[in-house]
């Protein structure tokens, strides 16, 4: 009973999902279907995959140089991804922490814990908003509760200090927790900025108008947050990046453990709301690295392959990551430091549920050309990646990692 009026309490509080803003020019209606009506060649031609990627879009401003801000719920052996950017040539502006895995203040330390181990301690790191803008563990329960458990459940796994003493990240109960124990990496000496991540987000994009990435690969709290404080934040950046937008993989989640995690989207589940916002805002482009990303795999014999011919400074925390999961950021990071690895993309209207009365709350939808409701806006949904290219440059990546040298990274 104590559930059921719990669940009641927190459906009445619910927003529907897919909620739409007022839009002054709304989709045509439906009624006119005479002259509507296309060819069927017309109708292919709407949804051809894209053969230059990333798609052009309306943006107005000048090419220059790419500079990246990275968001991210940043672990012990979490480098790879900016390592690709500075392989990249993109300028790391700074990289911020989200609460996905963990709590937003765990995850900022260990950006800062990564750079110093390597040496990348001339990029700042800004912390980001500890709690979604909804989602809180006793929500997150009556969810699971009402609509079946995860296999995962990132920062809304149930408390355990006896693993955190052990090495784990905290999850659940004081979202301000420290777990030292986590950082093989070595604990931070450096700190972070005095700005949020969101207000660094927006400084950044006004000084670098046009030219700045944001990469998302955690909770887009931040990002939401963002999008709300400045009405030109997202008009005024380069791209939005994301890594999550799992669709069609229900399925396999019901063949394996591992499926159940491949197809269950942590990173949106956390924040359905903040998701919502994110892939609805205005950013010039929008690129998904959704299902691509479960693709990906590192080897014991590759890493050996790494280490043994150096790997540079982070060649320890290489023999220590985890060979059993995809390289889900790591795969949304190549795509944006290196457009050129995308094989196939598709222009798709895109959205994430909000609707906490259903299985899909924070899960990813999609529509054609003629379908899609008047909130949504086209993003680009990678489907296929040129895999040979993907570790020719992942190999080059790791085997000689940036450093600081004179207050800026470059390679030793």
């Amino acid at each position: 009973m104590r559930v059921l009026s719990l669940a009641l309490a927190t459906l009445a509080l619910a927003g529907e999902a897919f909620a739409a803003p007022h839009n002054p020019h709304p989709k045509r209606p439906h009624a006119n279907k005479v002259v509507a009506k296309r060819t069927a060649a017309a109708k292919h031609a709407k949804r051809q995959v894209i053969s230059d990627f990333p798609p052009k879009t309306n943006a107005t401003f000048e090419a220059g140089e790419r500079y990246v801000i990275m968001d991210n719920d940043w672990g012990s052996t979490a480098q790879i991804p900016f390592l690709l950017a500075l392989q990249g040539n993109m300028t790391v502006l700074g990289l911020t922490g989200d609460t996905a895995n963990s709590w937003a203040l765990q995850t900022t330390l260990h950006a800062l814990a990564l750079l110093e181990h390597g040496n990348l301690s001339c990029i700042p790191v800004a912390l980001g908003e500890y709690y979604p803008l909804v989602m809180t563990e006793e929500r997150f329960n009556v969810w699971t509760e009402l609509w079946g458990t995860l296999e995962w459940n990132g920062v809304f796994a149930p408390e355990n200090l006896t693993l955190e003493a052990m090495g784990n990240d905290p999850t659940s109960g004081d979202a301000g927790r420290i777990s030292p124990s986590a950082f093989i990496e070595g604990y931070p000496n450096n700190t972070y900025i005095d700005t949020s991540a969101a207000q660094f987000m927006i400084d950044q994009v006004f000084e670098y108008p046009g030219q700045v990435s944001i990469y998302a690969a955690g909770g887009l709290t931040n990002i939401a947050l963002a999008v709300r404080m400045n009405a030109s934040f997202a008009s005024m950046a380069r791209e939005l990046v994301i890594m999550g937008a799992y669709v069609d993989l229900n399925m396999l989640q019901v063949t394996s453990d591992l499926g159940q995690d491949l197809g269950s989207d942590i990173n949106f589940i956390v924040d359905p709301e903040a998701a919502h916002i994110a892939v609805t805002a205005d950013f010039p482009s929008i690129t998904i690295a959704g299902n691509v990303a479960n693709s990906q795999y590192l080897t014991a014999n590759y890493i050996e392959m790494i280490t043994s011919n150096s790997g540079g400074l982070y060649a320890d925390l290489l023999s220590d990551y985890y060979t059993a999961l995809p390289l889900w950021d790591e795969t949304a990071a190549m795509i944006m430091a290196f457009p050129n690895v995308v094989n196939e993309s598709i222009e798709v209207y895109l959205d994430v549920s909000t609707a906490f009365d259903s299985p899909f709350y924070g899960g990813t939808y999609l529509w054609g050309e003629d379908f899609h409701p008047a909130h949504t806006r086209k993003v680009n949904y990678v489907q296929s990646l040129n895999v040979s290219l993907f570790w020719e440059i992942l190999t080059q990546t790791l085997s000689n990692p940036m450093q600081c040298v004179n207050g800026k990274p470059q390679h030793v």
